[in-house]
């Protein structure tokens, strides 16, 4: 990948500088100063931090080639909602307060016993 950014940019200067940017992969700093002079290079790595978990990691119905499979399509939107409804109003965030509270959806934390018991108004 070096070797053809390499051919296909403009050489770069310390007035004309190229600015590269990886996924925080340290090799890169070993490889790209044999490419480019340190000082006509800007560079950079974009580390992603993963907030705890995706929709996959929580609806095993999502992963492939699973035993836990929908048969229906309302059954797997069931199970989409109910995982939303718990990363929403039960799923203490670092400020411990749920995304609910935090949109003034609701005052407090909910709990399972309150999500299997609530009545709505008619």
């Amino acid at each position: 990948m070096i070797d053809k950014l390499f051919v296909s940019t403009e050489l770069p200067s310390p007035d004309n500088k190229i600015m590269v940017f990886s996924d925080g992969n340290d090799d890169y700093t070993y490889v790209l100063p044999e490419y480019y002079p340190e000082t006509c290079i800007e560079y950079g790595q974009i580390v992603k931090i993963k907030g705890g978990g995706n929709l996959r990691e929580r609806v095993g119905r999502l992963v492939r080639k699973t035993k836990c499979y929908s048969k229906s399509k309302s059954r797997l939107g069931d199970a989409i909602e109910l995982i939303q409804f718990y990363w929403n109003f039960m799923d203490v965030l670092h400020d411990k307060k749920t995304p609910a509270i935090i949109e003034m959806l609701t005052d407090y934390i909910w709990n399972w016993d309150d999500f299997l018991t609530f009545h709505y108004a008619v």
